[in-house]
């Protein structure tokens, strides 16, 4: 639902009050250009914080906690980011904008496509960056040092494991939802009008 909802919610409200797609120009059409912008924020955030996740696990260097660039961490702790997984929300980012570049051109609306991709990379990656914030702070990671395994909840651990960063404030669908929220309103107010125009 977190990686869902907010983008199915925006582009029903895009159909219902503004009508079929139009190319996003923020002189032209400010409004149905913000939500497009916000989608595309939203489905970026998604792809690169999965990418992150899931790539950045592999990476051959212990990651480090987002709070405390100087800490390493286990692979899988909520807010540990390594320069592998880095590059992979920003690739993450630009999957997605290619897609609509492919949407956007065989449909015939214009599209700065130079311009879009660099829009979904950086949301792809500043998701990201917001989901790991949220991951080390407000979102407990514990570590049994005997089995050299991550869990993210305190019930699935066992009761000789550390917790080793955050508190235990919100689920993982929690942390998800608050990120794409906020990079959805990032994006479609802030990051979409500064460049895309």
């Amino acid at each position: 639902l977190a990686c869902s909802g907010i983008a199915v919610i925006l582009s029903l409200f895009h159909v219902i009050y503004y009508g079929e797609e139009k190319a996003i120009d923020f002189q032209i059409s400010p409004k149905e250009s913000t939500i497009a912008c916000a989608i595309v924020a939203h489905y970026a955030t998604c792809c690169g914080d999965t990418l992150a996740s899931e790539f950045g696990i592999l990476s051959q260097s212990k990651p480090f906690l987002i709070t405390s660039p100087w800490r390493k961490v286990p692979h899988g702790t909520n807010g540990g980011i390594s320069t592998f997984g880095t590059l992979s929300s920003c690739i993450g980012g630009l999957i997605i904008g290619f897609g609509c570049v492919i949407m956007d051109i065989c449909t015939g609306l214009h599209v700065h496509i130079s311009k879009l991709l660099i829009f979904s990379a950086i949301c792809g990656l500043l998701g990201s960056f917001i989901d790991s914030l949220l991951g080390a702070t407000l979102q407990a990671t514990y570590y049994d040092d005997d089995k050299k395994m991550v869990y993210c909840e305190k019930k699935d651990a066992p009761s000789n494991s550390d917790r080793i960063c955050g508190m235990n404030c919100l689920s993982n669908a929690q942390v998800n939802l608050v990120s794409v929220f906020v990079t959805t309103v990032i994006g479609g107010l802030y990051l979409g009008p500064m460049f895309i125009e």
